[in-house]
């Protein structure tokens, strides 16, 4: 593959993964809490170290990396951590979220304000970092608000089941499909 293509097969296997992420914890919840909210978010490290550690050191030889982490290598590693405790407490903060629903958890309204704020605060630390910002930029972050708020009002959510059909549905004739 050429050029942006391969870091845009990698920017939608995050997406899928993370947008996976949501529901995926969502089940994770005990509904007769038979244990902590926080048992999921440890099964969440310890895939964090298998995934992250082991696969980062496999990827290093793979890439003919040094192990070196001091000197002029201590950046790579400390960015790595800061990152690293960003992404930890991002991913408490969406347990969080998802365990303190009134009822069942809605990976769908948690998941597009993720998404979409992560996004926002993306542009703002660039425009702060370059000390630039395109008016689209800012259109666009209106855009994302307005798609947050439209996928998160209208995308099906667990409905409590009603314990017996409507009156005027239940009295309605069955309709046959055709029309007179």
């Amino acid at each position: 593959m050429k050029g942006i293509q391969l870091p845009i097969l990698f920017a939608l296997g995050t997406a899928l993964c993370w947008g996976l992420y949501g529901p995926t914890i969502a089940n994770a919840r005990s509904a007769d809490k038979l244990w902590s909210p926080f048992k999921p978010y440890v099964g969440i490290g310890l895939a964090y170290i298998v995934c992250a550690f082991i696969g980062g050191l496999v990827l290093m030889k793979v890439k003919g990396d040094s192990f070196d982490f001091f000197g002029e290598q201590s950046a790579a590693g400390n960015w790595g951590f800061l990152a690293g405790i960003l992404g930890a407490l991002g991913a408490l903060s969406l347990t969080s979220a998802m365990i303190s629903f009134d009822g069942p958890p809605k990976p769908s309204l948690v998941m597009s304000i993720v998404f979409g704020g992560a996004v926002s605060i993306t542009a703002l630390v660039s425009a702060i970092q370059f000390r630039t910002a395109n008016p689209l930029m800012w259109l666009g972050m209106v855009l994302v608000v307005t798609g947050v708020v439209l996928v998160a009002k209208n995308t099906p959510h667990h409905a409590k089941k009603p314990d017996h059909p409507p009156a005027a549905a239940a009295s309605a004739p069955a309709e046959s499909g055709a029309e007179s």
